[in-house]
């Protein structure tokens, strides 16, 4: 049973500017596929990512590609097969999964074996900037039980020290964003490790992080970067605690449900990620979230303004999906 494709590519202004050690932007530009048929209508959301060579530009071009068969009734599993994982895959998988639910009646969580979402509480990401800017940032923010910690390389133990003295209450996960090096890397793990931190993501390049293997986790260490779907997984035994899923890398859900028991059966820890994207590219990323040690949805508590209808927050808790949003 196919249904028709359209696909736009929007823009939703940032509250403010979202800064990591790669740069600084002052929106979310998303690509939204729709799935209709009839009067089923689903939807995915996904955020092209520079740092995997992608644009909003590349991604519809990739989707285009496939229109045919996509029309012709593609599910999930031929979609695997059309497109590599990514941000467009990723959007596809999405809005096949709502589609399906859509025609169906059966929510996307039962339909992925799960039989209740729970309500979570997310971190809250502060951009990285000068110690005095974080200490402000982490003031304003302390009320949070779970911040995460942008970092940038030279200068971040007065950032850590900054933000602790800031939110002397949360808990604290840092991300370098491939920021540090080997000569900086102990440092600013004893530096994690005094200011209480809980998590470590991704300190060094990916393809640069052997030494992690060789090195003592004083505090745990988290792969995003150097983690994209199951084939990776082998690779990063013995140099990483835990893994970010996110279903702009993994491709979609599909991939991402499945990547997160293998994380587990590997021994790996779940940090549940995101983009900086709207309710809509989050909806489906809750299900990945359930079981989570770390949960990081905060997307659209950055954002200016969120889609309508958008996911619930109450300060740090985000609930789960209506099925007028997704699934």
């Amino acid at each position: 049973m196919g249904a028709e494709l359209t696909m736009a590519v929007e823009a939703f202004p940032i509250n403010g500017s979202f800064v990591i050690a790669r740069g600084a932007k002052t929106e979310a530009r998303v690509v939204t596929v729709t799935l209709r048929d009839g009067a089923a209508v689903g939807r995915g959301e996904c955020v092209p990512y520079a740092r995997y060579g992608e644009s909003a530009d590349s991604v519809v071009a990739a989707i285009e590609s496939i229109r045919e068969q996509l029309e012709a009734g593609a599910n999930r599993t031929a979609v695997q097969r059309l497109l590599p994982a990514g941000a467009a895959r990723n959007a596809v998988d999405c809005a096949i999964w709502d589609l399906d639910a859509k025609r169906s009646g059966v929510p996307a969580y039962q339909a992925a074996g799960f039989e209740a979402l729970a309500q979570l509480t997310t971190a809250y990401t502060l951009s990285v900037a000068s110690p005095e800017e974080m200490f402000a940032a982490a003031k304003r923010a302390a009320h949070r039980p779970l911040l995460k910690i942008k970092l940038a390389g030279e200068g971040d133990a007065e950032r850590l020290a900054a933000v602790r003295a800031g939110a002397r209450g949360a808990t604290l996960i840092v991300d370098a964003n491939e920021a540090w090096r080997e000569d900086n890397l102990l440092e600013n793990i004893r530096a994690c490790a005094g200011a209480g931190v809980a998590l470590i993501e991704q300190p060094l390049p990916a393809g640069a992080d052997a030494i992690l293997g060789e090195i003592d986790h004083a505090v745990p260490i988290c792969a995003d970067e150097s983690a994209h779907d199951r084939s990776g997984l082998a690779a990063l035994q013995g140099r990483y605690d835990a893994v970010n899923i996110k279903l702009d890398k993994t491709g979609g859900l599909t991939e991402a449900l499945a990547m997160a028991i293998e994380a587990r059966e590997r021994g790996f820890a779940i940090m549940a990620g995101c983009m900086v994207g709207t309710s809509l590219a989050m909806a489906p990323a809750i299900l990945i979230r359930q079981g989570a040690a770390y949960v990081d949805l905060d997307g659209p508590l950055l954002l200016a303004h969120d889609r309508e209808p958008g996911l619930r927050y109450e300060g740090s808790t985000v609930f789960p999906p209506s099925a007028t949003l997704w699934g």
